[in-house]
C-alpha cells in the first residue's frame, strides 16, 4: 500500500491522531527504509472475557497489521496489579497473580479471532517492569511531577472531593509510559479515556532519548442500550466468546441509529461503502432490518464462522420473529438453593442459572410479567411443580434455559 492508502485504512474509526502529520512522516520513513512501524496497545487482564467494546481497539491493530506493520498485543500483567485508575472514583481492589495470569491466557485465545497470530508480537509488561530495581523506579518517578499527574481528571476530581488516592495509583501512567520505552513504540493506541496516559508515554520516551510515539484514540463503544459504554457489569455487552445465536440476537437488539456506529467500529467495511448503504436506507432502497441482519452475520462470522452466522440467523428467525422455542438452549439441573420441597423459588432459580444478574433483577422481571415457565407467564416468587413434570423451559425476555427437575 502507498502511504495515502495506508492512511485511509488507518483513519477509519479513530477519534483523534496526535499528530497525523507525524504519522505520515513516520510512514514515509518506514516505506523508505522497509522497516515496519511498531504499534502497541495494552490490555490489563482484569476480567477473563473480552467484549466487542474491547475489539474496537484490536481491530485498529489489525488495520496496522494489514498495512504491513508490526503490532504488539501487550498484556499488562504487571500494571493489572495496580489497576488502571481511569474512570474510577476509588482505588481498585488488588488482584492476585493467579487471577491475572488466568485471565491473560483467555485474552491470548480471544485476540486471535481478529489478529493474525503469525504476525502478532505478544508481550507481558512484567518482563521489564518486574525487572526495575528501586533506583530505576525512583529514576522513572523523577521524570514526572505530582502536579502534572493531578491534572488528570480522575485524580483531580478525587483530590477535590477529598477521596483517597493511593501512591501506587500515581505510578500507573508512568508504568504504561515505560512500556512504550521498553518496546520502542512508534504508535500507541488506546480509548479516548486513555489520552492522558498515552500523552505521558510521549513525554517519557523523549526523556529516554527516543522519538515520541504517535498516539491514536478510538471512541468508547456504546452498549446495546445506546447510552452507556459497553460493559459486562451493566449487562449491555456482546461477549467475544458468546454462542453465535446469542451474539446474533444481541446485535439485532441495537437501534437503527447505533447500527451505523457498529458498522464503522466493528467491521472492516470501508467508510465509503457504509455511507452508501446508509444513503440507500434513507432513500428507502434498502430496509434497515435487512442491513442490520447483514451486520449481525458479519460480526458472528468474524468471531465464529459463516456457518455459525447462518445458524444464528435461523435461530433468531424462529425464536424471536416466529416465537418458537429454540432447539439449542442452555441446560441446567435444578439448583438445590432454588427448591423448597415441591416449590421452585423462581427468583433464586433465575439468578442461579444466569438468566438474571441478581435476585433483585429476577424479582423485577417477575413483576413485569417478563418470565414464562413452560409457556405460561409467572409472576409469583414460588412455582409449584406439577406432578410428573421432569423439566422446565424458562424464558425471561429473550433469554431461554431448560431446567431438569
Amino acid at each position: 500500500m502507498t502511504v495515502d492508502e495506508q492512511l485511509r485504512v488507518i483513519r477509519k474509526g479513530f477519534a483523534e491522531i496526535i499528530r497525523e502529520d507525524d504519522l505520515r512522516e513516520r510512514l514515509l520513513q518506514s516505506e523508505k527504509t522497509g522497516k515496519p512501524l511498531r504499534v502497541k496497545a495494552g490490555f490489563d487482564p482484569t476480567a477473563p472475557d473480552l467484549h466487542l467494546g474491547h475489539t474496537v481497539l484490536i481491530r485498529k491493530l489489525k488495520h496496522f497489521q494489514d498495512c504491513g506493520h508490526q503490532v504488539i498485543f501487550l498484556i499488562g500483567d504487571a500494571t493489572a496489579m495496580i489497576g488502571d485508575p481511569t474512570g474510577r472514583n476509588a482505588t481498585r481492589p488488588p488482584m492476585t497473580r493467579e487471577q491475572i495470569l488466568a485471565n491473560a491466557e483467555t485474552y491470548k485465545e480471544q485476540v486471535f479471532k481478529i489478529l493474525d497470530p503469525e504476525k502478532t508480537e505478544v508481550r507481558f509488561n512484567s518482563e521489564w517492569l518486574g525487572a526495575l530495581g528501586f533506583h530505576e523506579l525512583v529514576g522513572l518517578a523523577a521524570k514526572y511531577t505530582v502536579a502534572r499527574l493531578l491534572e488528570r481528571d480522575d485524580f483531580s476530581k478525587r483530590y477535590a472531593e477529598g477521596l483517597p488516592i493511593s501512591v501506587h495509583e500515581l505510578l500507573y501512567p508512568l508504568s504504561q509510559a515505560y512500556d512504550s520505552v521498553a518496546l520502542r513504540a512508534d504508535v500507541e493506541l488506546g480509548g479516548t479515556d486513555q489520552k492522558f496516559n498515552l500523552l505521558v508515554g510521549r513525554e517519557i520516551q523523549s526523556d529516554y532519548d527516543q522519538p515520541r510515539q504517535i498516539i491514536a484514540t478510538v471512541p468508547i463503544l456504546e452498549g446495546l442500550d445506546g447510552v452507556q459504554k459497553m460493559s459486562k457489569s451493566l449487562g449491555n455487552y456482546i461477549g467475544v466468546t458468546e454462542p453465535p445465536e446469542v451474539m446474533y440476537r444481541k446485535v439485532m437488539q441495537i437501534s437503527d441509529e447505533l447500527m451505523w456506529r457498529y458498522y464503522e467500529l466493528l467491521t472492516d467495511l470501508p467508510l465509503q461503502e457504509i455511507h452508501a448503504v446508509k444513503k440507500r436506507c434513507e432513500e428507502g432502497a434498502e430496509h434497515p432490518m435487512d442491513v442490520k441482519r447483514a451486520l449481525a452475520r458479519r460480526i458472528v462470522t468474524d468471531f465464529h464462522s459463516a456457518e455459525a452466522a447462518a445458524l444464528g440467523e435461523e435461530t433468531f428467525r424462529k425464536v424471536v420473529q416466529q416465537g418458537q422455542v429454540p432447539d439449542d438452549m442452555p441446560e441446567h439441573a435444578l439448583p438445590e438453593a432454588a427448591r423448597e420441597g415441591s416449590t421452585v423459588l423462581v427468583h433464586k432459580l433465575l439468578r442461579e442459572i444466569g438468566l438474571a444478574q441478581s435476585g433483585g433483577e429476577a424479582g423485577r422481571k417477575l413483576k413485569e410479567g417478563a418470565v414464562e415457565i413452560n409457556g405460561e407467564k409467572q409472576r409469583e416468587m414460588g412455582y409449584e411443580l406439577p406432578e410428573g413434570v421432569d423439566e422446565l423451559v424458562i424464558r425471561m425476555g429473550k433469554k431461554w434455559a431448560r431446567v431438569k427437575v
